[in-house]
């Protein structure tokens, strides 16, 4: 078996570069993902240039580097590039910063409750308000809505 490698190292790289890529489809978190590409590329190569084991070891490092930094830049980019509704896709109470809402009960030292659809979110503002006032989402911080009473005009 040794013999067939080191006559055919090719093989051994192209054979890694799919069991590499395999594994990734089983597994799919992106982490072997750039390894087989880089053991497919260093396949290619070898079988084409023949190249020394050293040589193809340093290849293989530098190729699964290079693909990782390049798909890290990448997503970089892609995320810069997000539209803030994007940003906050899961984030449901960042979702609701700017929108408005009647207090269905008064807010006592500050603190109540006010309805967002079907659920109840804790409330807290700098004063206390009566029930039916209309207020805005200032802030959010954990699961608390930071409020402000609307005056209206």
């Amino acid at each position: 078996m040794i013999e067939m490698i080191a006559a055919h190292p090719h093989i051994f790289w192209l054979s890694l570069g799919g069991l590499l890529l395999a594994a990734e489809m089983l597994g799919g978190n992106g982490y072997l993902l750039w390894s087989g590409v880089a053991a497919v590329i260093t396949g290619l190569t070898v079988w084409l240039l023949p190249v020394g084991w050293e040589w193809q070891g340093v290849m293989f490092a530098v190729l699964t580097l290079l693909a990782a930094w390049l798909w890290w830049k990448w997503l970089a980019k892609r995320v810069r590039e997000q539209k803030p509704a994007d940003r906050q896709l899961n984030q449901r109470g960042q979702q609701l910063v700017g929108r408005r809402f009647m207090l269905e009960s008064g807010l006592v030292n500050g603190r109540g409750h006010v309805r967002v659809g079907d659920s109840s979110w804790p409330v807290s503002a700098t004063e206390d308000l009566a029930g039916g006032t209309l207020v805005e989402v200032i802030a959010v911080e954990g699961i608390t809505l930071h409020v402000r009473a609307i005056t209206r005009s």
